[in-house]
């Protein structure tokens, strides 16, 4: 392994050697179309960053846009409902892409209809409204639902319609289904025509294990079924995963019902899916609602209705997305012309599955642990019953279970994309992990809800990591994901080397001798900025002052070594070592959100915070928030606030100073409405000659905008207690709480974790102030034992109080290093051993009672005085409440 010796069971698997000891053929890339040149010519966009969520989500090539944009300028396509030439143009296009999708599938317009869909979920639920169900009654004991617990939410979802009609729904489990196969359970009765349906998905998008086809045949002909009951079954075939990456033969398997997204197939269009329907069925499906397009003829005042002859003009209610559907002929030729056909997709991805799921397999700790639990049903034996998917755990070297958000946060900072959670799946997750019923119910009536990032309660795991591959994906991406685990768990001292690494370059690891030209991983390498020299230059800011009063301007944070201070910190008396006076020793304000901090001695405090502590925050083109996940380079963004002038002055290394006013001028501000942690904020954009300034320096438009005056965001109670009866805290642009505080002897006991020492005695990698700035605090306190502020109920500081809120769950962004924006995953990995895989670090504060008829200050030096819990007469936040993030 480069960048060091290699543990045993940490080696990387040869891929060579794994393809000479295979028992079958494996199959990578495309033959003569070199895979290589595809990534570099269709997804340029990929480089740096190692995609692995396909299952999510693949990606679409560029030609497919630019082949479909051009079909779009050349030609007019109207409305298909109404009778004109371009209307015609595009009733005759749909037609001819329902065929070619028809042609996908092995099938024709005499055995299959296509009804297009906002999507597989849209189609599952025409299902469950349109299927003939027969409720129970004096003569009947009614239709069945049945469906396999591994199955997509939205399937389980369709018991809430058949239930309405008092349908009996029975889950059933992928082992006894193979159980009722082997016993060769009884065939209905061939007199009965009660319809039943199963539902089955073809591929599990949780652990990709693919269900027999042959199921379809065998539960259509009675050789097997689910449930023992007189009646004729149906087949819904959940395909959606199945054939992202794989053929799907419907001459043989026909299943009468196959629901499907076309963005799992393509990457784009989104929104747009699609339900086959056998032709045999479709007589027996029922509607009720009708929209544009579905009525032969229909009266306004009275209650006549009749529809149209052809099932799919039934069923598509209103104008379809025409262009999207017209975009699916250009995904098709695409997909044909760069791989040769789905055959091949499949071969290729299995094999990187395959490849990755043997080497992950095999990596073991010193002590012979492994360092992975995978959650799988197959060996990865074939692509038969395997589909390129892979889901797992990570584990440390006793076998716990390290929480799958710490795993998504690290991935990362490698710049390495997977899906973490239970996938929208929660049958799958329930068996693979061991949760119960009645686990699940009590973590949510703990608070855990699907899709945030509690992944571990009472040390049980609620959810995995999961990686997919597409068929643009690379022996590279795979390799770079396990570098990336052999790295953050066998061999940590090589997690730098990796992080530099690119996919797409045979060894993933840089040499030593190009580390030095590496850029964060976020930064597109074919368009430099003129900024990317920044990192290289960590005194620039010498020449200004080190510290200012609350009129003043101040330089970014200094790298010093831990027996330095700047003189806010021998203004406040912190000794060298000890503990010292409990009081304030430093106060930093973040006016734009995400740039660099701006330190002061003394400071006034506004309803929302310190006065204009994260006023402003930077757009993309598109009015998204950025922060430094996305573009570390915000953190060499100087702003300087000077209260007299009325000014906030911005720089940039490389860059003319700009000022923009504190202050809107109400005729001329442009109101924008924009989101913080899913809170609507009014804002307004501060102008063309900052949003110019900004677009230069980050290499992409952009813009700078404050939060208006007059708007009020209000804190959320779930995220802290209310602050004092009758109010109501307010927030600015931060996304938790008023204040965030850090405690120095917290920051010195990861300080002494960090920095070890040598035969040359010790080596400081990360000196005090460093770490200091990483977690982005508005109050650094000295005086008291590590940690002790996760104990406090509330505060004071001088004669101002504050109640503790909770404490600040920490995100990848501590790995930037504020005076470069390069990253580094030492101090997240630390912290997260260090505080038992839970990255806790600070906690968060709000006003009790704020009266600002006079000024109020914090001030470097004030006195500290907590209040601990159990000494509160209040009842501290209950443990399951969890602060997500990091103020930006």
């Amino acid at each position: 392994m480069a960048g060091g010796t290699a543990q045993p069971g940490a080696e990387l698997l040869d891929f060579a050697q794994f393809r000479e000891s295979s028992a079958r053929r494996l199959v990578y890339g495309y033959g003569r179309r070199s895979l290589r040149e595809l990534r570099a010519r269709e997804f340029g966009r990929l480089a740096g960053t190692v995609y692995l969520d396909h299952a999510g989500a693949t990606l679409f090539p560029e030609s497919q846009l630019t082949n479909f944009t051009k079909d779009l300028t050349e030609n007019v396509y109207g409305n298909p409902h109404s009778q004109n030439i371009s209307s015609k143009l595009t009733h005759d296009t749909v037609e001819q892409v329902r065929y070619r999708i028809l042609a996908h599938f092995h099938t024709s317009p005499e055995d299959y209809s296509v009804i297009f869909t906002a999507g597989s979920t849209a189609a599952l639920k025409l299902v469950a409204e349109a299927f003939p169900w027969v409720s129970p009654g004096p003569e009947s004991s009614g239709s069945r639902f049945c469906y396999l617990t591994d199955s997509h939410t939205s399937v389980v979802g369709m018991r809430k319609v058949t239930m309405a009609m008092n349908v009996t729904c029975i889950p059933v489990r992928p082992e006894d289904v193979w159980l009722a196969e082997k016993q060769g359970t009884a065939a209905s009765d061939p007199d009965c025509q009660l319809p039943h349906l199963f539902c089955y998905p073809a591929q599990s998008n949780f652990s990709g294990t693919r269900y027999p086809l042959s199921w379809i045949g065998e539960l259509k002909s009675g050789q097997m079924c689910p449930v023992s009951v007189p009646g004729k079954w149906f087949v819904l075939l959940d395909a959606a995963s199945h054939v992202s990456t794989s053929p799907l033969d419907l001459s043989v398997h026909q299943a009468d019902f196959v629901p499907l997204s076309f963005y799992k197939i393509f990457g784009f269009p989104t929104g747009l899916g699609a339900l086959l329907v056998n032709n045999r069925v479709a007589p027996l499906l029922r509607k009720t609602y009708f929209g544009g397009g579905t009525a032969a003829a229909y009266l306004a005042g009275e209650d006549f209705y009749v529809p149209r002859q052809s099932m799919v003009e039934r069923f598509e209610d209103g104008t379809i997305s025409f262009l999207d559907i017209i975009a699916l002929k250009h995904g098709f030729d695409a997909l044909e012309r760069l791989t040769g056909g789905m055959e091949n997709i499949k071969q290729h991805t299995f094999t990187l599955a395959q490849y990755t799921y043997t080497a992950l397999s095999a990596l073991r700790y010193p002590n012979g642990a492994p360092v992975a639990r995978i959650y799988s049903d197959t060996e990865f034996s074939s692509p038969e019953v395997q589909g390129p998917i892979i889901n797992f755990n990570v584990l440390d070297d006793n076998g716990n279970i390290i929480g799958y958000s710490e795993v998504d946060k690290m991935a990362s900072l490698y710049n390495i994309h997977v899906r973490t959670g239970c996938f929208c799946n929660t049958g799958a997750c329930q068996r693979h992990l061991g949760i119960s019923n009645e686990m699940v119910k009590k973590h949510h009536q703990a608070g855990h809800v699907c899709g945030d990032n509690v992944d571990l309660i009472d040390g049980q795991p609620t959810g995995s990591v999961r990686i997919s591959f597409g068929y643009m994906s690379t022996l590279e991406d795979a390799q770079a994901f396990l570098r990336f685990i052999i790295a953050t768990r066998l061999c940590p001292s090589d997690g730098q080397h990796l992080l530099q690494a690119t996919p797409g370059e045979p060894a993933a690891l840089l040499a030593e001798s190009e580390a030095e030209n590496a850029v964060p991983a976020t930064v597109d390498r074919r368009s430099p900025s003129p900024q990317e020299d920044a990192s290289s230059d960590s005194g620039i800011w010498n020449d200004l002052p080190i510290a200012v009063d609350a009129g003043g301007l101040h330089p970014p944070l200094l790298e010093v070594t831990r027996t330095q201070q700047t003189p806010s910190e021998k203004a406040a008396g912190v000794p060298d070592g000890g503990l010292g006076p409990h009081v304030v020793t430093n106060l930093y304000l973040y006016p734009i959100k995400s740039c660099a901090a701006f330190e002061v001695t003394r400071w006034p405090l506004g309803k929302q915070g310190l006065l204009y502590d994260r006023s402003w925050m930077v757009v993309n083109h598109n009015g998204i928030c950025l922060s430094q996940k996305q573009e570390p380079r915000l953190c060499l963004i100087q702003p300087f606030i000077d209260l007299q002038q009325g000014i906030m002055v911005v720089k940039a290394k490389g860059m003319e100073p700009i000022e923009v006013p504190l202050e809107e001028n109400n005729k001329q501000a442009q109101i924008c409405q924009s989101k913080v942690c899913a809170d609507r904020v009014n804002t307004y954009d501060c102008g063309e000659e900052i949003s110019s300034w900004l677009s230069k320096l980050l290499g992409r438009p952009c813009h700078l905008i404050k939060q208006s005056s007059n708007f009020q965001r209000n804190a959320r109670k779930k995220h802290g207690k209310d602050p004092s009866p009758g109010t109501t805290a307010t927030l600015s642009l931060v996304n938790e709480a008023q204040y965030l505080l850090i405690n120095r002897s917290s920051v010195l006991e990861l300080h002494q974790q960090l920095n070890t020492s040598d035969e040359n005695g010790k080596v400081e990698s990360f000196p005090m102030k460093d770490l200091i700035s990483r977690f982005r605090a508005n109050i650094v306190t000295n005086g008291t034992r590590a940690f002790e502020e996760e104990k406090w109920d509330e505060i004071s500081i001088g004669s101002l109080r504050f109640q503790v809120s909770g404490p600040c769950h920490r995100c990848q962004m501590i790995c930037i290093d504020q005076q470069t924006g390069q990253r580094n995953q030492d101090v997240f990995r630390k912290l997260s051993e260090s505080r038992e895989r839970k990255v806790n670090f600070g906690v968060y504060l709000m006003h009790t009672a704020l009266d600002l008829s006079s000024p109020c200050f914090l001030s470097v030096g004030s006195q500290v005085l907590p209040v601990l819990k159990e000494n509160a007469e209040r009842h501290h936040l209950p443990a399951s409440e969890k602060h997500q993030d990091v103020i930006a």
